[in-house]
């Protein structure tokens, strides 16, 4: 199991970001909570790891924060709760949120993250609480964001992250519509989306 890698972050394109391993370009699937929280591209990093492995493919997660982990760990534990799903919960909710929908019994606050019905809410909270502490710490990000090294269209490249974690393309579209790109990221306009959505 590969516990974290050391590296210097080479590309990022949300979910997926390349760290640079001594040579070695590891290819990653993070939630945009890991997002907020990368520096510069060249600069050096440390993430945390959890291996996934298929028939396919062999897909290595990564999270700025310990918590982070545990709680993806938790997470695909849960009956119907694929890696990917988790990845999409940890995208859409900071821990604290989450933990506050599992503790509050809040079914329609995470049906309104993407890839979740009813059922599927219901199931979280009743094998989640148990897993949770009670006074979870807060393991939210800093409000600090670095401008994106990718070149394009910072809306554009929102949308298809958007949709990479699950969102329709016309959900995905209507989410970013109202949001300025003048002077901000493809990772602000992400964070101000997932949060206008939360806040549906």
């Amino acid at each position: 199991m590969i516990g974290f890698i050391r590296g210097k972050l080479f590309s990022k394109t949300p979910p997926q970001l390349v760290v640079d391993v001594q040579g070695v370009g590891y290819e990653v699937e993070a939630p945009m909570t890991t997002f907020y929280d990368l520096p510069a591209l060249g600069e050096e990093l440390l993430l945390y790891t959890h291996l996934v492995i298929r028939d396919d493919a062999h897909i290595l997660f990564a999270f700025s924060a310990e918590t982070d982990r545990k709680m993806f760990r938790a997470l695909i534990k849960v009956n119907g709760v694929g890696p990917k799903l988790a990845l999409t919960i940890l995208s859409g909710q900071s821990a604290e949120e989450f933990h506050r929908c599992i503790h509050d019994n809040d079914v329609q606050a995470l049906v309104r993250l993407p890839g979740i019905g009813k059922k599927t809410a219901e199931r979280l909270i009743i094998e989640m609480r148990d897993r949770l502490p009670k006074n979870a710490e807060s393991s939210v990000p800093g409000e600090s964001v670095l401008a994106s090294q990718v070149a394009g269209n910072p809306r554009q490249e929102a949308i298809s992250a958007l949709c990479a974690l699950g969102y329709k393309p016309q959900d995905a579209s209507k989410m970013v519509q109202h949001i300025s790109q003048e002077g901000n990221s493809c990772e602000e306009i992400i964070k101000m989306a997932l949060q206008g959505a939360v806040a549906r």
